[in-house]
């Protein structure tokens, strides 16, 4: 099933935080970062704790990679746009709002439109290392067969809107639910389950040889 392809990810690569300069104080040095909530993490980084906000980083990059990969289909895009999503979201902490989403529907958001914006920009898409390798497995013929999918899968995702990558994304890579990948990319839940369906009936043309 090519939507089983669309969820089996490369792993993402290792990225180190945005915010590479550390500052302790006496006060924050008693914060327990690993076990505090993100919401409490980015109140903590707008007032310069930058230990806080390399825990969100670490929490979150890998998986802003992942979103942004498969949005632009290029590993160095991806890369960069986690990155700056991280950064922006450093920048704009004093402004996050927890009454109107959560940090991690927040942050998706800047890296979602990030990568959206970097792929209509390229207009093109390359895949990542190791995406177009066939899983290990004992018969040649199934390998083959996958390799082949995948061939396709990739090939239909580089002619697809880059919205509706990113609706597979969200709501299939990221396992969000409907209304949450909605919110990230504001708009509403019928108007993302049109995406979904002209995603999927373009990747099965696709994978038809229809047109």
């Amino acid at each position: 099933m090519f939507l089983s392809l669309f969820h089996d990810a490369a792993p993402p690569a290792r990225i180190e935080p945005a915010i590479a300069p550390r500052a302790e104080t006496p006060a924050t040095l008693l914060r327990d970062r690993a076990v505090a909530a993100d919401e409490v993490l980015i109140v903590w980084s707008a007032a310069g704790d930058r230990l806080a906000f390399d825990q969100l980083a670490l929490r979150h990059l890998p998986r802003l990679y992942r979103l942004a990969h498969r949005i632009t289909h290029d590993a160095a895009a991806a890369e960069d746009v986690a990155q700056e999503a991280m950064l922006r979201a450093w920048q704009a902490a004093s402004r996050f709002d927890p009454a109107r989403a959560s940090f991690g529907t927040w942050l998706h958001r800047i890296a979602a439109n990030l990568a959206i914006d970097r792929a209509r920009q390229a207009g093109r898409t390359a895949a990542a290392p190791g995406e177009d390798l066939a899983a290990p497995g004992p018969d040649p013929e199934q390998q083959a067969a996958r390799r082949q999918q995948r061939t396709l899968v990739t090939a239909a995702l580089a002619e697809m809107p880059a919205r509706q990558r990113a609706a597979l994304a969200l709501f299939y890579d990221q396992e969000m639910e409907g209304a949450q990948a909605a919110a990230l990319l504001s708009i509403s839940t019928r108007a993302l389950e049109g995406l979904l369906r002209r995603a999927r009936r373009f990747l099965g043309q696709r994978l038809l040889g229809g047109e």
